[in-house]
């Protein structure tokens, strides 16, 4: 029996939320929890939408790399 472990060295995370405040929270706290797997933020995509009633919407796509 074989043990093998792998580096991850890209990860793309998607991220929703109704206000900005909690899409930051969200995207912090992964932030952190990537710093442990040595992974660092490359690349941050956003987007603000708004939904029928006209409440913005915003979601956020984040690329992590070794």
């Amino acid at each position: 029996m074989s043990f093998q472990l792998d580096l991850i060295k890209d990860k793309i995370e998607l991220f929703e939320a109704g206000s900005l405040k909690d899409l930051e929270k969200k995207i912090q706290v992964q932030i952190e929890n990537n710093h442990a797997l040595m992974l660092r933020v490359h690349h941050v995509d956003h987007q603000t939408v708004f939904t029928p009633e006209g409440k913005p919407y915003y979601t956020a796509s984040v690329h992590f790399k070794s």
